[in-house]
């Protein structure tokens, strides 16, 4: 067996099982805030599609996807994020299956385990980018993302010998599980020191479809590429997907696009890996590509979803509406984010995940503990009434 597998830490969701095992919870139907899985309905023009699509089972996909798929993925990162030349569906666009499996084999493919490598995350962070660092051989680097430091990371405080040793970085924005979104000057930040250090940064932004003001999309990383003159996009690649943005988790359907050579590369990479997405699932990914419309009502369910649930739970609990995506990220009373979640599944047949589950503790300190992160997914009535058991949870306390 691969040695490094024994590195592996369990999943967040693991952990939440295990801590609820011996539990009795009250007599109250379950409500889940704990997974990130969407439950709007997926538009029924995409599913139509799909359907009308499953005679191409009979062929086998190609893992460069179809041209028109790219050409769909090119089209709307030039008009979503303003970038002033063509994206090139050719070279510049890869479709794959979800961005989590592609997030994974992105380390696989790029980290060099002869030269001591780093991989840089963010902390708290999505487990992914630890495991794929880990079964790539290198050294996971967690950047601690606080209040302090406004949710994000403070690239001016690592060391250069942090830098010099780092060959990737993730990062997601808006985060995952702050919510906390990059700006365009922080992204040109992280790009200058790639250029110095000569690492290559992967922008996790699967949610950055779901914000709150119309007006201000989050900027995303080949955006700040291109405003700096960087428009060969060089170290630079993004990851997106249709599971938040098209409420499509079970499509795995997502893109990278960025750097030409590195997908190059990543390409040859992902032909021996054989994750070729299936033809259907490509034809329903077009669709929903080249229309906003389903867009804009899936943001104004999380909006309306958002004043709710802040106006029930704002005057008993720590928390505040987050730049963009569908968490909440709070903090709990005594700090004690276990005892929390126990409590609230025990009391009120609710799950919400432990912060201190989604980081790790580094010179003394998890910044995840003493929160929760609440996925607001359910229907508006399911998080209304979420909203409603927390907040008698806590007054109680």
């Amino acid at each position: 067996m691969n040695p490094d597998l024994r590195r592996l830490q369990p999943y967040p969701f693991e952990k939440l099982r295990a801590l609820l095992a011996d539990t009795r919870p009250v007599d109250k139907p379950h409500i889940a805030l704990s997974i990130g899985e969407p439950k709007h309905a997926t538009p029924a023009f995409v599913v139509d599609t799909l359907k009308h699509n499953l005679g191409s089972l009979s062929n086998y996909p190609l893992t460069r996807g179809l041209p028109e798929l790219r050409q769909a993925v090119a089209g709307w990162l030039q008009r979503r994020f303003a970038i002033p030349r063509p994206i090139d569906p050719e070279s510049e666009v890869l479709p794959v299956n979800g961005t989590r499996e592609a997030l994974f084999a992105l380390a696989q493919a790029v980290v060099d385990r002869s030269r001591s490598p780093l991989v840089i995350s963010p902390n708290p962070f999505y487990q992914i980018y630890e495991g794929a660092a880990l079964l790539a051989g290198a050294q996971p680097h967690y950047l601690p993302c606080s209040a302090q430091t406004g949710y994000l990371p403070d690239f001016d405080a690592v060391a250069n010998e942090v830098w010099e040793r780092c060959q990737l970085i993730y990062v997601c924005s808006p985060g995952n599980p702050t919510g906390a979104v990059m700006s365009e000057g922080d992204w040109q930040r992280l790009i200058e020191l790639a250029e110095r250090h000569d690492f290559i940064i992967a922008a996790d932004e699967c949610y950055s479809e779901i914000y709150f003001d119309e007006g201000a999309p989050p900027a995303g990383l080949l955006q700040a590429a291109a405003a700096m003159g960087h428009d060969d996009f060089r170290r630079c690649v993004v990851f997106h997907s249709l599971s938040k943005r098209s409420n499509a988790p079970g499509l795995r359907s997502g893109f990278v696009a960025g750097d030409r050579i590195l997908l190059e590369r990543f390409l040859r990479y992902r032909t021996y890996h054989g994750c070729a997405m299936p033809l259907p699932a490509q034809h329903a990914s077009i669709a929903a590509w080249n229309d906003e419309a389903h867009v804009r009502h899936n943001r104004d369910l999380y909006r309306a979803k958002f004043e709710t649930v802040l106006e029930i739970l704002q005057p008993v609990l720590d928390v505040q509406r987050p730049d963009a995506g569908f968490y909440l990220w709070a903090r709990v009373p005594d700090r004690d984010d276990e005892a929390f979640a126990r409590g609230l599944f025990e009391q009120q047949h609710l799950t919400v995940l432990p912060g201190s589950y989604l980081s790790r503790e580094v010179d003394g300190l998890n910044p995840g503990a003493g929160h929760v992160r609440m996925a607001l997914v359910a229907s508006p009535e399911e998080c209304a009434e979420a909203a409603r058991r927390i907040r008698s949870f806590i007054e109680a306390l």
